[in-house]
């Protein structure tokens, strides 16, 4: 007897003693038993105690940068035994490209966070969204909306088709936000996320209480749960809503489920146009990639009714040439097995609920195929999950059951159109997706069919000949992008970039004094005290320099012949600044006015420092706006205040964000702009004269 698969709880591998009632888990084409699968006995509200407790606090620790560092870390220790899961994943029928898009998408997904939390992220623990909002006349009342973590756990729920990438998908940004993860994969496949858990364990990365491993049924989880946990469902839509009737008051819950996505062939997309080929070889991707086990899957193949007969060939041709049906670890195979024997059951049955309601098969058919076998032989092998590419074609109007039934498993269906309006009616049938692709080269039938489905749909992709070779494909979520869809689809949103870490934190809006706002966030906020005290700031490394060290310039005149010079000099003679007739007839100046460019090259020289030292570089502004005009005779001076201050965890320098504000005689403001500038950690410890970067101007 096959033993028990432990869980990781509370820092600490547990399994039952023994349970005869345990559920088998198989080989996918062999039938061989693998190992056995139980929690009778767990302590579930033990671990989320545990969670909210030693999770919360380790976490709490660290801050955005500091847990984007771990996030990279625990990639590069999965990076380096991504063979250890390849070789698991090929008993759950993955082939190595499969593999590529669990496996290596999943190590992907940890860097990608780890690079965008030290990038777009503070390197503190509270993230500042949008400016602050003025409440009083004279500052002295402002309104900012912060985002701060939730102070539970985060339970997820996975499904069996991509146990590594779909497990770090929602694992990555809850670490990054801080909160503490209670992992619960699909049974079929949980084997392959314990054997990456346990590798994280291994490595003695993880921070105490960060994560946690359930492999098994979860009873009662729910009863647990409080105001400040989540829960990250992704499966069926049956299963999500009961999930969902069980989630207390205050609980956050989110899902992805079953979408019967579409794809549709524009009219443009002719047979022997580059687009007709790259649909042609998407969908023969999306098909056969995991057995056709995805939820981005395309479920509805939308053709012109001309061109149904061309795609059927040509699909027919692609499989016959590409597709090798077997044991994974037999040499050559292209297409292994659906996860087990029950999937394989019920992906034959919902096959014959859609002939049922009218759809005829084009390609392939239901009986037991014909495959490699892991000892290279070829026949039929009753033990195996398998299931051949098979494409259903619907006459006439699409009944209402191809928008309802998905069989989960190598299965399309193709649906016809006339009119781009009939196309986006199909998809919008579907009652929300994942995600639909549209193969185009016609920028109008983009707009058009944009406009009818994007609300229906969390992702569209264009596929055309300019980005045939470079598209991540119809079925590849990024992490870049959001990864959800309405209605159907679970009305949900994972990934997204940084929006999926602020999903694990709660927004607040924040009312105060500047002084009270600039302590809250890290970032100053005008009205906040601020100190001239000491040398000039850009003398100041970052240990030294505080938030609100300020200089106050001298003040320069502005000349007509500066105006001029700096026109004929950068080739900038735009009227305003030469014709005063015509820059007084325009309704925004008083006559002839000096360049926004000229005034912030000039506030750089009456703030810089141009010795070398901590300031090494310039690198940008933001946020950028000339507010008052200045006339020949004015004068113009500028405060510089450090507004950020953002060390970077890999780098012996790192960013200051400066408040810069120009200011004419009349002390009107000017111009503002936030000046972002690479400053060292520490005093360059170079001798006196040695060489040593110097600060660059804008």
């Amino acid at each position: 007897m096959t033993p028990i698969l432990p869980s990781y709880l509370q820092d600490a591998w547990w399994a039952p003693q023994d349970d005869p009632d345990a559920a088998v888990v198989r080989d996918a084409s062999t039938g061989e038993e693998i190992v056995r699968v139980s929690t009778a006995g767990i302590d579930l509200a033990g671990a989320i105690s545990y969670a909210r407790a030693v999770g919360q606090r380790s976490l709490g620790a660290l801050t955005f940068h500091e847990r984007a560092m771990v996030l990279k870390q625990l990639a590069g220790v999965l990076n380096g035994r991504r063979q250890e899961l390849y070789d698991l994943s090929r008993r759950a029928g993955s082939t190595l490209r499969d593999s590529l898009g669990d496996v290596d998408g999943g190590i992907g997904v940890l860097f990608t966070y780890s690079s965008k939390g030290r990038r777009e992220l503070p390197n503190g623990t509270v993230f500042v969204d949008g400016p602050p909002e003025p409440l009083s006349k004279d500052g002295s009342f402002l309104g900012q909306h912060v985002y701060t973590r939730l102070p539970g756990v985060a339970v997820q729920i996975n499904a069996f088709n991509f146990p590594v990438w779909g497990a770090l998908e929602k694992f990555a940004p809850a670490f990054l936000a801080g909160v503490p993860t209670i992992v619960k994969p699909a049974t079929p496949t949980g084997y392959v996320a314990e054997a990456w858990v346990r590798m994280l364990v291994e490595s003695g990365l993880l921070p105490a209480g960060s994560l946690q491993l359930v492999s098994g049924s979860v009873p009662g989880v729910f009863d647990h749960l409080r105001l400040g946990d989540l829960v990250g469902f992704t499966g069926s839509a049956s299963t999500a809503a009961r999930l969902r009737a069980q989630v207390g008051e205050g609980v956050r819950f989110t899902s992805e489920t079953d979408s019967i996505n579409a794809s549709i062939l524009a009219p443009d997309a002719a047979p022997g146009t580059p687009e007709f080929d790259a649909y042609v070889a998407q969908l023969f991707a999306e098909m056969t990639t995991k057995a056709g086990q995805k939820c981005t899957a395309i479920r509805r193949a939308i053709v012109p009714t001309g061109s149904v007969a061309a795609l059927v060939d040509a699909l027919r041709e692609r499989i016959d040439r590409r597709v090798v049906l077997g044991d994974p670890h037999a040499e050559g195979v292209t297409m292994g097995p659906l996860v087990s024997l029950a999937q394989r059951d019920e992906v034959l049955r919902q096959v014959e609920a859609l002939r049922a309601a009218g759809g005829e098969l084009l390609l392939g058919d239901v009986e037991a195929p014909r495959v490699v076998r892991a000892d290279g032989a070829v026949g039929l092998a009753p033990e195996g999950a398998f299931v051949a590419p098979i494409l259903l074609g619907f006459a006439g109007a699409a009944p209402r059951d191809v928008h309802d039934i998905e069989a989960f498993g190598p299965v399309a269906s193709v649906l016809t159109y006339e009119t781009l309006a009939e196309a986006a009616d199909l998809v919008d049938d579907g009652g929300g997706s994942l995600v639909t692709s549209v193969a185009t080269h016609d920028p109008a039938t983009a707009v058009e069919l944009l406009s009818r489905i994007g609300a229906y749909n969390g992702r569209v992709l264009f596929l055309d000949r300019d980005d045939a070779r470079t598209s991540t494909g119809h079925g590849a979520p990024v992490p870049h992008l959001v990864h959800g869809g309405p209605g159907r689809a679970g009305g949900g949103e994972e990934l997204g970039g940084i929006r999926a870490v602020l999903h694990h934190m709660q927004r607040t809006a924040v009312q105060g004094s500047p002084e009270m706002l600039t302590a809250l966030t890290g970032v100053w906020h005008q009205g906040a005290s601020v100190s001239a005290e000491g040398s000039h700031p850009f003398r100041k490394s970052l240990a030294e320099l505080r938030i609100g060290d300020r200089i106050d310039s001298a003040s320069r005149e502005v000349a007509l012949e500066d105006i001029e010079t700096f026109a004929h000099f950068t080739g900038d003679t735009f009227y305003a600044h030469m014709d005063e007739a015509a820059a007084e007839a325009n309704p925004f100046f008083p006559g002839r006015v000096a360049h926004g460019y000229l005034l912030v090259s000039w506030a750089a020289g009456l703030f810089v420092d141009p010795a070398p030292g901590p300031v090494l570089a310039n690198y940008g502004l933001e946020n950028l706006r000339f507010v008052t005009p200045v006339s020949p005779g004015d004068e113009i001076r500028v405060s510089l205040t450090a507004k950020q201050i953002t060390p970077r965890e890999t780098d012996e320098y790192g960013e200051v964000r400066w408040d810069a504000l120009i200011r004419n005689q009349r002390d009107e403001t000017v111009a503002t702009y936030d000046v972002l500038t690479l400053v060292r950690k520490e005093q360059d410890p170079a001798p006196e004269g040695a060489h040593t970067a110097q600060a660059v101007v804008a």
